[in-house]
């Protein structure tokens, strides 16, 4: 077995370039030793889904409070659109949110402002699932 770490690629949406920066400075591009990231921002929808079409995907980090396409609306519709889409992780503002981000079929979320520590071991712990074949929530078939 490699001592190289796994590449995956995380998509990173919010309307504001700001916003992706310290969720791309909280997740780092080595949440863990055997993960490596690289990142692929999107401020639209209109984005997400092209990024979503041309490239593998292996997680979506979404912000909950963009606008006009808030992460949230963004994660239900990938997950009705898409027959395999990536796990969703949503960075919402309220704890309370947390209802509608499950209804939304979100795989998990992160309360702002966000901890890093917090954050890297939640996206570690998504990426090393979805490596382990995990079928994120709101997948209509199977993944493979």
């Amino acid at each position: 077995m490699s001592d190289e770490p796994t590449q995956y690629t995380v998509l990173l949406y919010s309307d504001d370039a700001a916003v992706r920066d310290r969720i791309r400075m909280a997740i780092g591009v080595r949440p863990a030793a055997d993960l490596k990231v690289e990142f692929a921002d999107a401020a639209t929808w209109e984005d997400c889904r092209d990024l979503l079409d041309k490239y593998e995907i292996d997680l979506m980090v979404l912000d909950g409070e963009a606008s006009p396409a808030g992460g949230l609306g963004i994660a239900r519709q990938t997950k009705d659109e898409y027959a395999t889409p990536p796990p969703v992780c949503v960075v919402i503002a309220r704890a309370a949110d947390r209802w509608l981000a499950a209804y939304a079929q979100v795989d998990q979320t992160l309360v702002a402002p966000l901890d890093p520590v917090t954050t890297g071991q939640t996206v570690a712990a998504m990426l090393r699932a979805r490596r382990n074949g995990a079928i994120p929530l709101g997948t209509l078939g199977t993944l493979g």
